[in-house]
This record gives C-alpha cells, sequence and structure tokens, in this order.
C-alpha cells in the first residue's frame, strides 16, 4: 500500500488534518502524520520533539525563546531532515499538506528535499500569488485553498477531499514504479541549458546525445530552469551536464529577472559530474517588458524580444566579471570539465551586423575566463559562432569522451 506523509502543524490544524487523514485513507493509501506545531501535544507517528530534534534543537527551547519564526525556521529544517530519512526507508510515497503561509513555508520546505518525482501536492492560501519561494526549483504541486484552513466547511471539504483523492492516486503510481523490477533499460540522463536564442546548438547537441545513447533533458534558462538543472546534478540524477547557455549569470550580475542565483553552474562541479561548459546567451540581460527596464540603462542597446522580454546588451565591463566569476566556478569543479569558447558569437543576435554584435565585449569575457580558469580546466576555442553547424554535435562528443573517460 502505497503512503502519504501529512505535514501539518497539530496544535493549530489538528482537526483538519484527522479529517484529511481519514480522507486519504478512504482512497486507498495509508498516512503517516508528520508534527511540525512547535506547540502540538497531540498524538501523530512523528512528534514536534522528534522533529526538533532532527534539526539540532530542544523543542521545549523554542517554545521558550518566544521566537515563532526562528522556531517554524528550525522545525522546517526537522521535517526536510525527517522526511528525506522516511524516504531512504522507503516509506515515502507522496507528501500532502495544508496550510496558510506559515504552514505552507514549513510544508514546502521539506517537500523540496525530497526528489524530483515523488509527488508533493501542497494545499495553501497562497496558491493564488507568487509560488516561486514554495516551489522553488522542485515539482511541488499547489493548490488554491479558496477559503482559510480553518475547519472542515462545505467549500474545504470540497477541496481538501480533491487534494487527498489526488495524492492519493499519485502516491499509488509512484508505488508501482518504486516497486516495479529494474529492467536495466535506463539511459543516463544529460542536462542541457538552451534559451530561445541558442536553440539551433542545443538540438544538435540533444540530437547528437540521443545517438550517443544517452536520454538528454533540456532545461529553459530561465532561473527556475537553471535551477532545477543545478538541483538534479545535486541530487546525483544527471550523467552529465552540457552547459551551453550560461546567460543566468548575467542576470545575477546585473539584476535581470532570469536569474538562477548565484550558486548557478556550481553542482555539477561539487559532485564531480563531467560537465562542458560554454557562454551561450552572456551577451544578453533580461528584462519585461520595455517600459519596465530599470531607468539607470536607458542609454544601453536593448532587442525587444517578444512583448514580455526585453533584451539588453552586457558591456565589456560585465563580461569581464562574468568570464572572473565562470572561470572561478569551472577551477573549482571536481569532475572533469571542458570550457568551449564559441569566438564568432554567443547568441542569435551577437552575429554579424546583429543588434548585439559586440567583439570588444566577448574579447573582454574570453579573456578574463581564460585567465580565471588557468591550467584547471580544458579550454577549446572554436572558430565558430555557438550556432554554427556542427558546434553543438562537437559539444556532445566531447562530453561523452568526459564522461567514458570517468568511467
Amino acid at each position: 500500500m502505497a503512503t502519504v506523509v501529512l505535514i501539518g502543524t497539530m496544535d493549530t490544524k489538528g482537526a483538519e488534518y484527522a479529517w484529511l487523514a481519514e480522507q486519504v485513507r478512504g482512497y486507498g493509501a495509508d498516512t503517516l502524520l508528520l508534527d511540525v506545531g512547535t506547540f502540538s501535544d497531540a498524538e501523530s507517528d512523528i512528534p514536534p520533539a522528534e522533529v526538533a530534534q532532527a534539526a539540532g534543537h530542544d523543542l521545549q527551547h523554542l517554545r521558550d525563546s518566544g521566537d515563532r519564526g526562528a522556531a517554524m525556521d528550525a522545525m522546517a529544517d526537522g521535517a526536510a531532515t525527517m522526511l528525506l530519512r522516511l524516504f531512504d526507508e522507503g516509506k515515502v510515497d507522496g507528501v500532502l499538506a495544508l496550510g496558510g503561509s506559515g504552514g505552507s513555508s514549513v510544508a514546502s520546505r521539506a517537500m523540496r528535499a525530497l526528489p524530483v518525482g515523488v509527488p508533493k501536492l501542497l494545499v495553501s492560501t497562497m496558491a493564488a500569488g507568487d509560488v516561486a519561494p514554495y516551489v522553488g526549483e522542485s515539482d511541488v504541486t499547489m493548490m488554491y485553498s479558496v477559503v482559510d484552513v480553518a475547519g472542515i466547511n462545505s467549500v474545504s471539504a470540497q477541496v481538501f477531499g480533491n487534494a487527498a483523492a489526488a495524492i492519493a492516486a499519485m502516491a499509488g503510481a509512484e508505488e508501482k514504479r518504486r516497486r516495479a523490477p529494474d529492467d536495466g533499460e535506463h539511459k543516463p540522463l544529460i542536462g542541457l541549458s538552451m534559451f530561445g536564442l541558442t536553440t539551433p546548438a542545443v538540438d544538435e547537441a540533444r540530437a547528437e546525445l540521443v545517438e550517443l545513447g544517452y536520454e538528454p533533458l533540456v532545461f529553459h534558462a530561465t532561473g527556475a530552469g537553471g535551477r532545477a538543472m543545478e538541483k538534479l546534478a545535486a541530487d546525483g540524477r544527471l550523467a552529465g551536464v552540457l552547459d551551453l547557455t550560461t546567460t543566468e549569470l548575467a542576470d545575477d550580475l546585473v539584476g535581470g529577472v532570469l536569474s538562477a542565483g548565484p550558486h548557478r553552474l556550481e553542482a555539477a562541479g561539487a559532485a564531480g559530474i563531467p560537465q562542458v561548459v560554454s557562454l551561450g546567451a552572456l551577451d544578453m540581460v533580461n528584462f519585461g517588458p520595455r517600459e519596465h527596464a530599470p531607468e539607470r540603462f536607458d542609454d544601453r542597446t536593448f532587442v525587444v524580444h517578444n512583448p514580455t522580454v526585453t533584451l539588453m546588451r552586457t558591456t565589456p565591463e560585465e563580461n569581464a566579471e562574468l568570464g572572473r566569476r565562470i572561470g572561478a566556478k569551472l577551477a573549482a569543479a571536481k569532475g572533469p570539465t571542458t570550457l568551449l569558447l564559441p569566438l564568432r558569437g554567443l547568441s542569435g543576435i551577437d552575429v554579424e551586423d546583429g543588434p548585439f554584435r559586440d567583439p570588444a565585449a566577448d574579447t573582454a569575457l574570453f579573456d578574463a575566463v581564460r585567465t580565471a580558469v588557468g591550467d584547471a580546466v580544458e579550454v577549446v576555442e572554436i572558430d565558430q559562432h555557438l550556432n554554427d553547424e556542427g558546434f553543438g554535435r562537437d559539444a556532445a562528443r566531447r562530453l561523452h569522451a568526459l564522461i567514458t573517460d570517468a568511467h
């Protein structure tokens, strides 16, 4: 029987969770109740004292401190640790939680600790707004609660009941997958980063990787995509990374809207995963509609990519800093790493007579990254544009060689 872990604050939502557990069991799944309520004394499978202890805290101290924020932060860490422990023991086929802003933040942090693919459903009062803090780079599914999580009424019974039916079905499917015999047909997974303006290179690389016997996973370099690829690398799911499109680092440096955060381009290196990296779309920073671009950039070169995306050309100074940052990240990698420099351009608009053609900016990037990597990384200079025929295929073959040599 599939097992669904229910994460909740039994000190404030005990009645709702008792009802919810009964519903989940009615749909054929077993339940484990993980109580993250700091002041809860309710009966549960995993009481709050164990949750706090898992995060290195004493529950009574958290209660006595009077700091609700710190207590919730500690319980979130403990819930993530406990949930991963249960998963490693084969006791998690799905996770379900109900909550407002506080309960959602605790439950979602625990959910995000699980690998991609494990069903995660969060019914939240916050689901109709910005859900990025709750979903992050994971596959958390959010459902708007419509009414607050305050008792069971005719509306909440229908919404929460739908959630119970959904997680029971998803957990059942997960249990079947987990228990299915291994047919030995799994192809090694490769992460690829792509942008609209690097598509020709990535499409060519993807086709070549399929021919070489891999399963390519393409991630759109929109911030969330880069973080998702980093998470899969950190989770050990990827055999290699073909990071041709590192543009999210430009947004992180300059303040664009598609940043993947300062730790982009680090997970594969930290995990020792073979990687081939290039500098795709580092000629641009992304903003929303043109009128939303910050006024301080009014003297810069812009291209309206579509009604909701405006691109701004990076400067030689910005490219030099990007080169230093990328070089430092690659030099610290624990696994085999190759850096490809496309000397004739970085994107579909960094081409001869293109709006973002700026040889001085590209040269600043190339010079800085060469210096930063030193002798720690293989650097291959290619007298081609990133999107020229053969560049993506060559990158895929180089990654295959790194993976083969590593084994």
